[in-house]
């Protein structure tokens, strides 16, 4: 048990080393280029997207119909559900709080508001990320540890990784556009996510201890994980269309494509 929660706390180490390294292109570029983070995007959201059904989906809905308990149906709808809901809700507590601070404009704290909202908006999107690492890692100490499912954990963390990137881009630079130095907009880059290795422990330590709720689990993260992808990955890698048409969309194929690759070579 205590690996699994070691390698769960490892993993979304991992991924929130990469919002660091994200948030480390302040210092070193004014911006990004926008056809690479494009890329990186797109495949980041094609192995979400396989990832979700796959490794998250799929053993939800085998578990359900292996316990005795509600329908498998019922419980991987419920949970996907609820995973995509549990994202919308955070979204909407963040859109309202900067509509608030938009208000504000005019006043001594506009620039401030603007900071904090930006940095909370990147923070809450890492909490349910941080726990689909989490329950992937956790699911492999209910009886399903194989190089196949500890593959598609892995795959799961790097997915959110690379995704995790251009989004400590996109706190520090901005910060740092609205005058904050080169070391504080690092700082804060980096810090919104340092939620997911949190998230990540405490969703493989209520997967290791309750049992029952793995499909259940399994089914939230991935309805959290098609909402980021759909909601926000795709539609943002599709930007600048006109210079790289196909840029992002090669991406998300290639994500894809890679994540369906690992599943059948070890399947």
């Amino acid at each position: 048990m205590n690996e699994i929660v070691l390698m769960a706390l490892i993993a979304t180490l991992g991924t929130w080393a990469v919002t660091a390294l994200g948030a480390a292109t302040v210092v070193f570029f004014k911006s990004p280029n926008p056809k690479a983070l494009n890329l990186m995007l797109g495949f980041a959201a094609g192995v979400m997207i396989a990832a979700s059904f796959w490794s998250l989906l799929e053993p939800a809905i085998e578990r359900a119909e292996a316990a005795a308990g509600m329908p498998a149906y019922l419980v991987a709808t419920v949970g996907f559900l609820c995973g995509a809901f549990f994202m919308w809700g955070s979204d909407k507590i963040v859109s309202r709080a900067r509509s608030r601070a938009d208000c504000s404009q005019g006043m001594p704290n506009e620039r401030m508001n603007r900071i904090i909202m930006l940095v909370l908006s990147i923070t809450l999107h890492n909490i349910p990320e941080g726990l689909a690492v989490g329950v992937a890692f956790g699911s492999l100490q209910q009886g399903n540890f194989s190089l196949e499912s500890l593959m598609g954990a892995i795959t799961i963390a790097v997915g959110i990784g690379l995704q995790n990137f251009p989004e400590g881009a996109a706190v520090s630079i901005p910060l740092r556009r609205e005058g904050c130095s080169r070391k504080r907009s690092f700082f804060l880059g980096q810090a919104s996510g340092m939620v997911e290795p949190i998230a990540g422990v405490i969703g493989a330590i209520l997967v290791v201890h309750i049992e029952a709720i793995l499909p259940f689990a399994l089914s939230f993260a991935a309805g959290a994980m098609i909402l980021v992808a759909v909601h926000e990955l795709i539609p943002e890698c599709q930007q600048n269309q006109k210079t790289s048409p196909y840029s992002a969309t090669m991406g998300i194929v290639s994500g894809f494509a890679i994540m369906m690759l690992l599943d059948v070579m070890l399947g």
